[in-house]
C-alpha cells in the first residue's frame, strides 16, 4: 500500500483524483452552501431558551445526563460543527480534532511507526490534557464503541465521518456521567440521524515531496417514509493514504527530506569532571555495526566490508582510533558512538514517517417514530482499516561472534586472524542485505445498536428516556513480513566447509534445513534468505467484543423558586472480552502448537521469542461492569437583579468484576451574572479509570531493543522487552477541577465571545509500567532490588529480555488554563459576507509524574518538547465567507521547550556534580513550531462546491530529537496540497 516515489519536490498538485472529482461533481445539481469557519468552538455547552415552545427538542449536552431545555453544564465544552470540520479539509476527521490545543498526545498514522509489536500502528485515538488516550473517553452518539486495540481505545477511522453533525469535546472529568475512562475528558461524535437528501465529498492530496498521495471518497443519503415516521440514513466512504516510507540507509529520508541529523543524547558516564554528563550530538555514528558488517573488537577492530564483501578500513567519526582490544572502545569517541564519519550504515532513517492507511466504512441507521417524539432505532457500523509501516532499516545485529575459519571470511581477514593469533572476532551488521521489515495491520469492526428514546409524560411532567443495547466486535490481524528468526540466523552465519561445500557448522541445524549465510557484504543466497526469513512471519489474531445495556431517564419533576429542578438517573451493564492467538515461533508451543505453516525446528526455542521482533503471545481475558448513576440540577437564582444560577451534582457507583466497587461524583454550577453576557462556571469531580483488558490480562507484548545498554558490562546488547498483564490492578482515582469565566451573546458587544478556564487534574494509583531502562537501572544502582529478577541481559540459553509489568504505582498532577476568543463581523467594512476571527489556546503550568519509587523524584514534563505537553499551544483561524466563496487562514503554534526539566544546562569547565535527580547537560533547548495553513472554497454551481487547501504553507521542518522525531507535536510531512469537491442535493 505504501509505495516509493521519486525524490524531489513538486511545484503543483499532480493530475490525479482531485481534478477528476471536480469534473464529476460539476455534473451534480445540489443546494448551494456557504462555507463557515473551520473551527466552530464555543465557550459554553449548548443551551436552549427556557421559554421556548414546549414541543421544541431538548438539548443533549455531552458531559451530563440532563437533557431538559434550558440546562447549561458547568464543564467547558468545545463544539465543532459539520461545516467547521469540512473547512479544515482533512482526509480524516481525527486530524481536525487533534489540532485543538486541549488535545495533547493523540495518536495517528505518524505515531507508532517504529513499532512492530504494539498493535497500535495507524490507530487514531484522542488524548485530552496529555493524560493519554486510555484516559479520554471517545463516544459515538453518546454511546461507547468497542476498542480497536486491547487498551480499549476505539479507532476514529472506523467512524461514519460524513454523517458527523458535530463533535463535542468536554474539557474535564465526566466519570459521574459516563463511567470509566473520562478522566481527561470526553470526545463525543454526534451523527445526523434525520439527514435527508444525498451528499458527497471527493478529495485528493499530495505532499510537496511527491508522496503520501491520498484519495477520499464519501457518500451519504437519507430519506423518510410513512409520513415522515420511518427514517433511513446510510453512508459509505473509502480513503487511501499511501503514507511515507523510510529513507535509505544513512541519514537521508524519504522524498529527499533533509531534516534528519541522527541526533543522539550521549551519556558520558562521567559526573564530576566539570563537564556535562549528557551531551547532545548530531550525526551520531554507532561503533557496533555498519551497513554490511564491521569487526568491532580485538586486533582486527575497524575492518568493515562493502556490498561485495571486500574488507576496507572503516572511517570512524570524531577522528576516532579503534583500541583494537577486547573492550572494543574507539579512542576519541563516546562509549558506543562517534560523531560524523561513515554514516552509511545508520538504520533510523528507515522508519516510516507516516503509516500507509486504507479504510472502508459503511454505516446505516433505521429509525421508526412509533409515537410523536418517541423512536425505536437500529444502527449498524461495519468498517475495515488497514495500515502498514516499516519500523526501521535492516535488522541490526551487533555483538556477533564470527569464527575466523568461516569460509565466507575473506582470505585477507583470515590471514590477519592467523597473524594476530585469534580464532574469532566480534562483529556487527545492519543486515542491509536482508531487506526491510514490513508490518501490516488489518482491523475490522462490526458494531450494532438497538435502542429507543423519546419523551413521554409521567405524573404531569415530561420525562426523557434513552435505552439501548450495543454489541461490537473488533477483529485485528497483524502480519510481519521479511523478518529473521534469531536462532536460525545464528546457525546460518556459523558456516564451515564439509566435503568441499559450505554448510552450516551445526549438524542438528543442517539436518533441519539450515542454509549457510554469507554475512559479509550484500549478497546472501536465496536459500539462506528463505531459511532465516520464512514466508510466514510473525502473526497475531485478536478478537475483542463489547456488550452494553444502558438505561437513562431525565426530567423536571419539581419546581423551585428559581425554575424547574432537573434530575437524571439510570444504569448500565457492560461486558468486555478479548482473545489473542499468535504463531508458535513467537508465542511458544505451549500456547500455539506447531503446524504445517510453522513446523517443528529443533534450532528454535519451544518457549517462543524466536523472531527478531514481533514475538506475539496468546492471551484472553474478560471483565464485567455494573453501574448506577443519578444527577440533579437545582436552580438557585433567577432574576434581573441577581442573574441566573444553578448547582449541578452527580454520583455514580460502579462495580467491577475484577476490582470491586468504586464511586465517582461531581459538584458544579453556573451563574449568569446580571451583567449582560457574563457567566461564571466551575466544577470539581472524582473520576475513575479502571484497568483495561491489556493491563489486566494482556498477552505479553514484545518490543525489540536493538541497542540496549547493559550497565553491568557497559555494552550495548540486543534485548526483547516483554510487557505482561497484572490482574491485581485497581482503578485509578482522579480529582478534576475547572473554574472559569465566559463572555458571549452580549447585546452591547455583539459578535464577541471570550472565555478563560483554569483546570487541575490529580490522578493517584496511576497504572504505569517502569520502562525497561528504569528496571535495569534501579537494579544496577541497588534502589529497587526486586527489579533484578525481571531481566537477563547476558542470557546464554536464549534471547536477552526485560519483563515490564503494570502496577498502581504512580501519580499525575497537572494544571493550566484554556483560553478561547472569537469575533464575528457581519458585512465587514460594508462588504458582503462575514469575517470570523477565532483563537483557542492551552497553557500547561505543570505536568508532574511521580513514579512512587524510592530514590526517584517527581518529573515535570510541562514544556518538554520531546513529549506531548508544551507550555503553550494555540490554534487561530481567520475566515471570510460569502454566498459564493470563502477564504481561510489558519495558524498552529506551540512554544519553545526543553529536553527535560530535570537537567542542569552548563558548559564544559563550569558544571556542578551531575546527580541522578539533577543531571548536567550541554544543550537543553527544543524549539517550538509555527505552521500556517491556507484554503478556500468556490461554489461552482448550485450545491457543488470546489475547495483547496495548503497545510504547512512554509514547509516547516520538525525540530531535531534524540528520539528520531516527535510526531506528536511536529509536522513530519512538510507542505501538503489538498483539493476536492463537495456536493449535496
Amino acid at each position: 500500500m505504501m509505495k516509493k516515489l521519486n525524490n524531489g519536490r513538486v511545484a503543483s498538485l499532480r493530475i490525479g483524483v482531485a481534478p477528476i472529482a471536480v469534473a464529476l461533481a460539476c455534473l451534480l445539481p445540489s443546494v448551494a452552501q456557504a462555507q463557515l469557519p473551520p473551527v466552530e468552538a464555543q465557550d459554553d455547552t449548548a443551551t436552549a431558551d427556557p421559554a421556548s415552545d414546549e414541543d421544541a427538542p431538548d438539548i443533549v449536552v455531552t458531559g451530563s445526563r440532563i437533557t431538559t431545555s434550558g440546562f447549561t453544564a458547568p464543564t467547558p465544552t468545545t463544539v465543532l460543527d459539520e461545516t467547521a470540520i469540512a473547512a479544515n479539509a482533512q482526509p480524516n476527521i481525527f486530524n481536525t480534532i487533534a489540532q485543538l490545543p486541549s488535545l495533547q498526545g493523540s495518536t495517528g498514522t505518524s505515531v507508532n511507526t517504529f513499532s512492530t509489536s504494539s498493535g497500535a500502528q495507524g490507530l487514531s485515538s484522542f488524548s485530552l490534557r496529555g493524560v493519554g488516550a486510555i484516559r479520554t473517553l471517545t463516544l459515538l452518539d453518546g454511546q461507547r464503541v468497542v476498542g480497536a486495540n486491547v487498551t480499549g481505545v476505539p479507532d476514529v477511522s472506523q467512524f461514519p465521518q460524513l454523517l458527523i453533525k458535530r463533535v463535542d469535546i468536554v474539557n474535564g472529568g465526566a466519570s459521574a456521567s459516563y463511567g470509566s475512562d473520562a478522566v481527561g475528558g470526553v470526545v463525543n461524535f454526534i451523527t445526523d440521524t434525520r439527514f435527508k437528501g444525498v451528499k458527497g465529498n471527493l478529495q485528493g492530496s499530495i505532499t510537496d515531496y511527491g508522496d503520501n498521495e491520498q484519495v477520499l471518497v464519501q457518500l451519504a443519503a437519507g430519506t423518510s417514509f410513512l409520513e415522515d415516521r420511518l427514517h433511513l440514513v446510510a453512508s459509505t466512504e473509502y480513503a487511501r493514504d499511501e503514507g511515507v516510507g523510510g529513507g535509505e540507509f544513512g541519514i537521508g529520508l524519504a522524498g529527499g527530506r533533509d531534516w534528519f541529523k541522527q541526533t543522539t543524547l550521549v551519556n558520558r558516564n562521567v559526573t564530576n569532571d566539570g563537564s556535562p554528563q549528557y551531551v547532545l550530538r548530531d550525526f551520531a555514528q554507532s561503533t557496533t555495526f555498519t551497513k554490511y558488517g564491521l569487526i568491532t573488537a580485538g586486533p582486527l577492530q575497524g575492518i568493515a566490508f562493502d556490498q561485495s564483501g571486500r574488507p576496507f578500513q572503516f572511517q570512524y567519526g570524531s577522528n576516532g582510533v579503534p583500541s583494537r582490544d577486547a573492550s572494543g572502545t574507539v579512542i576519541g569517541c563516546f562509549s558506543g558512538f562517534c560523531q560524523g564519519g561513515d554514516l552509511s550504515g545508520n538504520v533510523d532513517a528507515g522508519r516510516s514517517l507516516l503509516s500507509g492507511l486504507e479504510r472502508l466504512n459503511s454505516y446505516g441507521r433505521l429509525g421508526f417514530d412509533f409515537a410523536p417524539n418517541n423512536e425505536i432505532y437500529l444502527t449498524a457500523n461495519i468498517a475495515r482499516v488497514r495500515t502498514n509501516n516499516q519500523p526501521v532499516n535492516g535488522q541490526n545485529r551487533p555483538n556477533l561472534t564470527i569464527q575466523c575459519a568461516n569460509p565466507y571470511v575473506p582470505a585477507s581477514v583470515q590471514a590477519a586472524c592467523a597473524t594476530a593469533g585469534i580464532t574469532n572476532f566480534r562483529f556487527g551488521t545492519s543486515n542491509a542485505a536482508l531487506g526491510n521489515t514490513q508490518v501490516h495491520t488489518d482491523r475490522r469492526q462490526y458494531r450494532f445498536v438497538l435502542g429507543t428514546k423519546g419523551r413521554t409524560p409521567v405524573l404531569g411532567t415530561d420525562w426523557n428516556y434513552d435505552i439501548y443495547a450495543e454489541h461490537g466486535t473488533n477483529r485485528t490481524k497483524i502480519d510481519v513480513d521479511n523478518i529473521l528468526l534469531s536462532n536460525r540466523f545464528n546457525q546460518a552465519i556459523n558456516a564451515t566447509t564439509l566435503n568441499g561445500a559450505i554448510v552450516c557448522a551445526d549438524a542438528t541445524a543442517r539436518a533441519s534445513g539450515c542454509q549457510p549465510l554469507n554475512v559479509f557484504g550484500g549478497n546472501p543466497s536465496e536459500a539462506a534468505l528463505r531459511y532465516i526469513m520464512p514466508a510466514n512471519g510473525p502473526r497475531q489474531r485478536t478478537r475483542q467484543s463489547q456488550d452494553v445495556v444502558s438505561l437513562n431517564f431525565s426530567g423536571s419533576p419539581l419546581q423551585s423558586w428559581a425554575g424547574p429542578v432537573s434530575v437524571a438517573f439510570g444504569g448500565e451493564f457492560r461486558h468486555e472480552f478479548y482473545r489473542v492467538t499468535a504463531d508458535p515461533y513467537g508465542a511458544g508451543i505451549a500456547a500455539s502448537p506447531y503446524d504445517a505453516t510453522y513446523p517443528f525446528d529443533p534450532v528454535l526455542l519451544s518457549t517462543g521469542n524466536n523472531w527478531y521482533a514481533g514475538n506475539y503471545k496468546n492471551g484472553t481475558g474478560a471483565y464485567s461492569v455494573k453501574e448506577a448513576f443519578a444527577e440533579v440540577d437545582v436552580p438557585l437564582l433567577n432574576g434581573d437583579a441577581t442573574g441566573r444560577a444553578s448547582i449541578n451534582a452527580a454520583a455514580r457507583i460502579t462495580d467491577y468484576s475484577t476490582s470491586g466497587t468504586v464511586w465517582a461524583w461531581k459538584v458544579g454550577g453556573t451563574w449568569d451574572l446580571p451583567i449582560d453576557g457574563l457567566r461564571l462556571r466551575g466544577v470539581t469531580s472524582r473520576d475513575v479509570r479502571a484497568p483495561n483488558l491489556s493491563e489486566l490480562f494482556a498477552a505479553p507484548v514484545t518490543t525489540t531493543l536493538p541497542n540496549f545498554l547493559d550497565p553491568f558490562r557497559n555494552v550495548n546488547v540486543l534485548a526483547i522487552q516483554n510487557t505482561i498483564g497484572n490482574t491485581s490492578l485497581t482503578p485509578e482515582i482522579a480529582r478534576n477541577t475547572t473554574a472559569g469565566i465566559a463572555f458571549s451573546g452580549s447585546s452591547w458587544l455583539p459578535g464577541v465571545s471570550l472565555s478563560v478556564d483554569y483546570y487541575k487534574i490529580r490522578i493517584t494509583d496511576v497504572i504505569s509500567s517502569l520502562g525497561a531502562a528504569d528496571i535495569v537501572d534501579l537494579c544496577f544502582r541497588g534502589i529497587l532490588p526486586e527489579t533484578c529478577s525481571a531481566f537477563n541481559l547476558n542470557n546464554a540459553s536464549g534471547p536477552n529480555f526485560i519483563n515490564v509489568q503494570a502496577f498502581n504505582l504512580a501519580s499525575i498532577d497537572t494544571d493550566g488554563f484554556d483560553i478561547e476568543a472569537s469575533y464575528r463581523w457581519q458585512r465587514p467594512l460594508g462588504l458582503p459576507g462575514q469575517l470570523t476571527l477565532r483563537a483557542l489556546a492551552t497553557h500547561i503550568r505543570k505536568f508532574v509524574t511521580d513514579t512512587g519509587l524510592t530514590g526517584t523524584i517527581p518529573n515535570d514534563t510541562a514544556g518538554v518538547n520531546i513529549g506531548n505537553t508544551p507550555d503553550w499551544k494555540w490554534l487561530a483561524v481567520q475566515s471570510y465567507e460569502t454566498d459564493s466563496f470563502s477564504l481561510l487562514v489558519q495558524e498552529r503554534w506551540f512554544s519553545d521547550g526543553v529536553l527535560g526539566n530535570q537537567y542542569v544546562r552548563c558548559d564544559a569547565g563550569s558544571c556542578p556534580v551531575s546527580t541522578l535527580t539533577r543531571p548536567t547537560i550541554d544543550q537543553n533547548f527544543v524549539p517550538g513550531a509555527f505552521y500556517m495553513d491556507i484554503g478556500g472554497t468556490y461554489n461552482l454551481s448550485e450545491g457543488v462546491t470546489a475547495y483547496a487547501k495548503v497545510d504547512n504553507l512554509f514547509n516547516r521542518d520538525p525540530a531535531k530529537s534524540p528520539f528520531f522525531v516527535n510526531p506528536a507535536l511536529y509536522d513530519v510531512l512538510g507542505r501538503t496540497y489538498r483539493a476536492g469537491v463537495r456536493f449535496s442535493f
